[in-house]
């Protein structure tokens, strides 16, 4: 990875772009793939996307833009602050931290209040709490004072961490989940264009917005841009660190390589043919079981229309939904590998559609 790439990657995860408020972060990632692609466009609600090459058919590249994330759903008469989630936040995780908070005038700081150790009861029952339990100080001492700082009933605000390298192989920061995906289709489009061969498949990266609350920005724009085949990109559980049961949650390592999703969703023929390309390139790569739904926006694009050929392809991530999520570059790098090599493998005879 470039300083350039990883600059790139550090914008991203350093702009705030919670669920319902993703353009700041689109905004950074159109003006990269705009370097590349041929043509940048955007729909009502927010999802990105690129278009390179010129063929009949398409292959869509899609990750989701936003992040969990919290609203403000009172101002109390004394200053406080009470929240709600956006997504799929950790409350269990929340108190003691620093927020960032997108009001009227400005962006405004506040904790989430944590009442000192001395002063709870029965720690030995303690449970963690709910999310109309926390509280958040803005250093304000009445509602007309947080009116003052141009905040009010459903402004977004996000944690306030940033990224940083834990060594030169891995990065930590809050939103890789999945501002890490619109990085990597990004380098996809930009190492598909270097390698100056003419596609057969027309290439779409597509951002999408609202994944983290049921996949809507997916499922609006795959109605209009309609692909004849889809890659999904999210994160997956490494469940290499303590305290996880692999036999109820599999084994997927950090730093083994992307994982492929077999079953529901997945398209065997796609699957079969990222498995083909990761031998062909000798691209580590590991495996995963859906029975039902992956959980991802794999479960919109699918069913869109008459259907789309579809696949999801994980990146391995420690300590999802928190304020430490860990990637290792290694996974990166290999995930961009294979689906590049996924693009530059597609005929125009290909169809992935089964045969009786």
């Amino acid at each position: 990875m470039t300083r350039r790439d990883k600059d790139f990657l550090f914008e991203l995860l350093e702009t705030p772009s919670p669920v319902g408020f993703e353009m700041p972060g689109q905004r950074v990632w159109a003006r990269y793939l705009g370097k590349t692609a041929d043509v940048v466009e955007c729909d009502a609600y927010g999802s990105t996307w690129g278009i390179l090459g010129e063929g009949k058919k398409s292959v869509m590249l899609e990750a989701h833009a936003d992040e969990i994330g919290y609203m403000v759903k009172q101002v109390t008469a004394d200053g406080f602050l009470r929240i709600d989630r956006l997504g799929g936040s950790d409350s269990a995780t929340a108190r003691g931290r620093r927020l960032r908070i997108f009001g009227d005038k400005k962006e405004v700081a506040g904790i989430i209040g944590n009442t000192a150790i001395h002063l709870r009861r029965d720690l030995a029952n303690e449970k963690s709490p709910r999310p109309h339990q926390l509280w958040v100080d803005v250093g304000a001492s009445s509602a007309d004072e947080v009116a003052g700082l141009g905040i009010r009933v459903g402004h977004p605000a996000v944690y306030a961490d940033e990224p940083m390298e834990l060594t030169k192989q891995r990065v930590v920061s809050r939103a890789i989940d999945n501002r890490i995906g619109g990085f990597i289709i990004a380098q996809v489009m930009k190492k598909v264009a270097a390698a100056k061969a003419k596609t057969a498949f027309r290439l779409i990266c597509l951002n999408a917005v609202q994944e983290e609350i049921g996949g809507n920005g997916a499922l609006m724009a795959t109605h209009r841009l309609m692909p004849d085949i889809s890659l999904c990109l999210d994160v997956t559980h490494a469940t290499d660190t303590p305290g996880i049961d692999n036999a109820q949650h599999g084994h997927v390592k950090l730093g083994g390589g992307p994982t492929l999703t077999h079953g529901g969703a997945n398209h065997p023929l796609v699957i079969e043919r990222l498995e083909k390309v990761a031998r062909s390139k000798r691209i580590p790569i590991q495996h995963e079981a859906s029975s039902r739904f992956t959980g991802t926006d794999t479960d919109k694009i699918f069913t869109v229309r008459e259907g789309v050929p579809s696949a999801l392809v994980s990146l391995p991530l420690r300590c999802m939904h928190s304020v430490v999520e860990t990637v290792d570059l290694g996974d990166v790098q290999n995930t961009i590998n294979l689906m590049a090599g996924f693009v530059m493998s597609l005929r125009a005879r290909d169809s992935f559609h089964q045969e009786l």
